[in-house]
């Protein structure tokens, strides 16, 4: 899974890793959350509507029902017939947005969670670092429209990020999000390939 901030690069980096994959022979697909079946685009156009007032538990849900049709349609049956999922989001995201950025109790979470999930727990996780100042300027140099979430303000972005940022266990690894899109997929590469 790649995670980080918005602005951080990890859709660029989802796809660089899906397409060195495939170049070294690997069955994999690209993914991302909220999103890849009707019902989580459904909940993604919701969830991201900047003209919504969506309460928090409501948020928490969507992205919940999203990833829960998205495991069930996609992840697990990609992972049973043998393939590689890449996956720009999935679990962090959640506990970063909903536990840290929005306030929301993480015991509550964490379980609504894991039935979403039914326990399925990424093998890697590439977390991109940057800098919400950083974040932030490249999404308005980009002129990309800003959703609910890009709105959300700087307290919540702050949290979000210190989340990223301390995140560690056996299955957690940074790269530097202030290199070039070459340097960050080469750090993430060595990782991905098992070379670090």
């Amino acid at each position: 899974m790649v995670e980080g901030p918005d602005g951080c690069g990890k859709s660029t980096l989802t796809t660089a890793l899906v397409e060195r994959l495939r170049a070294v022979g690997q069955d994999v697909i690209q993914a991302r959350e909220p999103g890849g079946t009707p019902v989580a685009e459904a909940a993604r156009s919701i969830v991201l509507d900047p003209n919504l007032d969506v309460s928090t538990i409501a948020e928490l849900y969507l992205y919940l029902a999203a990833r829960a049709d998205h495991v069930a349609q996609v992840i697990e049956p990609a992972l049973e017939a043998g393939k590689y999922v890449v996956c720009d989001r999935f679990e962090l995201s959640t506990f970063a947005y909903q536990i840290a950025g929005r306030g929301l109790p993480a015991d509550e979470v964490r379980a609504a969670n894991a039935l979403a999930t039914g326990g399925l727990k990424p093998d890697l996780t590439v977390i991109i670092d940057l800098p919400p100042r950083v974040s932030r300027a490249r999404l308005e140099s980009a002129g990309k429209p800003l959703d609910r979430l890009d709105e959300a303000g700087e307290v919540l972005h702050r949290a979000v990020d210190e989340v990223f940022r301390s995140e560690t266990g056996g299955s957690i690894v940074h790269v530097d999000g202030t290199l070039d899109q070459e340097g960050v997929l080469e750090e993430a590469w060595g990782y991905v390939s098992g070379i670090k």
